[in-house]
Formats: structure tokens, C-alpha cells, sequence
């Protein structure tokens, strides 16, 4: 509760915002299905558009992170929302595909401009030992948002198939002025330009040369992890509700039911637990579980058939998320010291990378049979976690090694 009302409350105003926006996001989801039947799109022409938004996030993203760094982490959060709710309002207006498309892109940019400066804003306020805590506040707000938001737009629905794409526009614009009038600065303009550290630190160079040379990065195998983690996640997100309409005949009152109280759990354990279970098992072993636990699940996805069920798979599949997330970001933020922004922006570009491909893979592999994408999400993730598994077991053998030389 401290931490919550450090600095003027900064946290607590920053969940509160992010509630707002991603309750706005959570609103669409459960109507997906039922718009895109509307407009008569493929699962194909779906995963592009989720590619489309990812696209411009990748591009984006590098560069929004610098620019948190030098002009302030508020006066990215309040365009990006900004920019949000005019992508939200415009893709519950269009009728072509190509507006569309644009919506999305325009949704991307949004994206890539409030993510990295949050978490960099996160870290800004809060100490070492109150990381974990600081990331696990915010990615509650993220989740709470993504649970009452689907429950909403299921119930917004009934008025119209695009009314909640217009409430998320008005819960994009809210968020924005609290932001703009309530919430402090974490870091001033002129504290960044003044900061030799950054500046020495990491040279201002492009995106496609800070992709290039990530490897060289303490932090590259989390990179990796993230996107490798984006891509499976991808191919379960992207096509879930179309999944559960095309097998089961679910309506969008039913999709939110199971989104709503299948994340619950993950935003109670981000805010009462997640702290302590990354104290007591360590980022790399919780990473580890948890893939192995959502790649499982999705995999069970494919062989059940009862609502109860459905509801008991995709609860397990959301609470790892919900915890994989935040516990991957922690473990950057970590190694990040004064460049918060720029490995903030690293991770949301690398998360962009595997949501550009993901979502292409998933539409089209959906479009030839619904239960290949998720065939495909359990592979990739187990892979990951066989890859985290063995950066784990070097991590223990250079610790080992490290304790008898001493």
C-alpha cells in the first residue's frame, strides 16, 4: 500500500489509466467474431489485421522508448492514448478493409507509445526491491481492464455490434486527461537531457541496428523468450473467439463470460502474490512453469468439448499469462539500469515481432483447419520452454562454479 501512495500516488493514478485503456481494449473482444462475420472477413484477413497493428508497434517502439527517455514518460502516455481512442472510434466507423487496416496501424503506433514508457515509468518510482511489486501493481490494472472489459462489451453489444469500439474511444479520451491533469511527471524533459548516462550509455541508432545487435544484449535470451513467447501466445489469442464460435456456436456474451473469469485469477495473484512467488522461486524458474503451463493448456483446448471445461482450460492458460508477463518484464527491468525506456522499447518490439508473425500463421492455419493454429501455439511454447530450461541450467552451473572458486 506504500508503494501505492508513493510519489503523489503515481502508481495507483497509472493503474487506474491503464484500467481505463484496457478495459476499452477488452470491450471489442468478445464482439470480434460477430464484426468480422459482418463485414464478411476470412480468419486470414483477421490474422493480418492483428499483424497490421503489431507492424507498426514493432516500428514504432525502439524509437517511442528513446523519446520517453528525453521528452518524459507522461507526454508519451497521454499522446499514445490519445491516438488510441481516435484508432478505436475510426475501426468501429469503418466499413472497407482498408480503413480497417488503417485503424489498426494507428493502434500499433498508440501501443508502442504507452507501453514502454509505463513499465519505464514503473521502474522510475519504484527501488529494487520494490520492482517486483511495481510491475506486478501495473500489470493488474492491465488485467483487471482485460476482465471487466469483455463482460462489458458483451453486455454493449446488445445496443450494437460497434457501440463498444465507440466506448473504447471514450475510455481512451478519459484516460488521457486523467494523465494530462492528475498524474506526475516520473522523469522531466530536462532531467533526461541532461543525464549523461543515456546518452553514453546506448548510441542513438535505428531500430533495425538496435534488432541486429540485441544479441549482445545480458538480457537477449529474455528477448528471445518474448518473442517466441508472443508467437505462440499469438496463434491462442489472435483466433479464440472466431475458435469458440466456429466449434462451439458461442455468442459474444458467452466469449466474455469465459475471458472475465478466466483472468481473474491472474489479476488477484499480480496483486497479492506475484511479489512474493518471484522472491521465493526466482523470474527464470516462474518463466520456465509457466510456459510449460499455458503450452499444455492450449494443447488440452483442442480435446475438450463441455462449456465448463473450455472455461477450466483457457482459466489455467490466462493465470500463466498473467504471471509470465509481468515476470519476464521484471527480469529485464533488472538488468535495464538507467535505460528503463530503451529496454522497455526492446521488449515491446520483440513482443511486436512475434505478434506480426503469429497472428499471419494463426488466420491462415485457422482458414484450413480451426484446430491447427493451436497445434501450432503448444509447440512453440514448449520449444521455449525447453529454451529457458537450458538457459536456467546454465545459469546454475556458472553460479555453481562461481561458489568454488570463492
Amino acid at each position: 500500500m506504500t508503494l501505492l501512495l508513493k510519489n503523489r500516488g503515481a502508481v495507483l493514478i497509472l493503474m487506474f489509466n491503464l484500467f481505463l485503456v484496457f478495459t476499452g481494449i477488452g470491450l471489442v473482444i468478445p464482439i470480434m467474431p460477430k464484426f468480422m462475420e459482418s463485414l464478411d472477413i476470412t480468419g486470414g484477413i483477421v490474422g493480418l489485421l492483428v499483424a497490421a497493428f503489431s507492424l507498426t508497434q514493432l516500428l514504432a517502439s525502439p524509437l517511442a522508448g528513446r523519446l520517453s527517455d528525453t521528452f518524459g514518460r507522461k507526454r508519451m502516455i497521454v499522446l499514445g492514448m490519445l491516438l488510441f481512442a481516435f484508432s478505436e472510434g475510426l475501426f468501429g466507423y469503418a466499413s472497407s478493409t482498408t480503413v480497417l487496416f488503417i485503424a489498426r496501424m494507428l493502434g500499433g503506433i498508440s501501443a508502442a507509445m504507452i507501453m514502454p514508457a509505463v513499465m519505464a515509468y514503473a521502474a522510475d518510482v519504484t527501488t529494487t526491491e520494490e520492482r517486483a511489486a511495481g510491475m506486478g501493481y501495473v500489470n493488474a490494472a492491465i488485467t483487471t481492464g482485460f476482465i471487466i472489459g469483455p463482460g462489458i462489451g458483451g453486455y454493449i453489444a446488445e445496443f450494437g455490434i460497434r457501440v463498444p469500439f465507440y466506448f473504447a474511444a471514450v475510455a481512451g479520451v478519459l484516460a488521457a486527461l486523467i494523465n494530462m491533469f492528475i498524474l506526475p511527471e516520473s522523469r522531466p524533459a530536462r532531467e533526461a537531457a541532461s543525464a549523461p548516462a543515456d546518452g553514453a550509455s546506448k548510441p542513438r541508432v535505428g531500430m533495425l541496428t538496435q534488432l541486429r545487435y540485441a544479441y549482445r544484449e545480458p538480457y537477449f535470451l529474455s528477448l528471445i523468450i518474448v518473442f517466441v513467447l508472443s508467437f505462440g501466445l499469438a496463434n491462442f489469442e489472435t483466433v479464440f473467439g472466431l475458435f469458440v464460435d466456429h466449434k462451439f456456436g458461442f455468442e459474444p456474451k458467452d466469449i466474455a463470460f469465459i475471458i472475465t473469469f478466466g483472468s481473474i485469477a491472474g489479476a488477484v495473484v499480480q496483486l497479492t502474490a506475484f511479489s512474493w512467488i518471484l522472491k521465493r522461486f526466482g523470474e527464470k524458474r516462474v518463466i520456465s512453469i509457466c510456459l510449460l503451463f499455458a503450452g499444455v493448456f492450449i494443447l488440452l483446448t483442442l480435446f475438450v468439448h463441455k462449456f465448463w471445461m473450455i472455461f477450466a482450460v483457457t482459466f489455467i492458460v490466462f493465470l500463466a499469462i498473467d504471471i509470465l508477463r509481468p515476470a519476464i518484464g521484471t527480469q529485464m527491468s533488472m538488468v535495464a539500469e538507467d535505460q528503463q525506456g530503451y529496454v522497455a522499447g526492446l521488449n515491446s518490439a520483440f513482443t511486436s515481432l512475434g505478434n506480426i508473425i503469429g497472428p499471419i500463421v494463426a488466420g491462415f492455419l485457422f482458414d484450413v483447419d480451426i484446430n491447427f493454429p493451436y497445434a501450432l501455439a503448444f509447440v512453440v511454447l514448449f520449444l521455449c520452454f525447453m529454451l529457458s530450461m537450458r538457459d536456467r541450467s546454465r545459469s546454475d552451473q556458472g553460479a555453481g562454479a562461481a561458489a568454488s572458486q570463492q
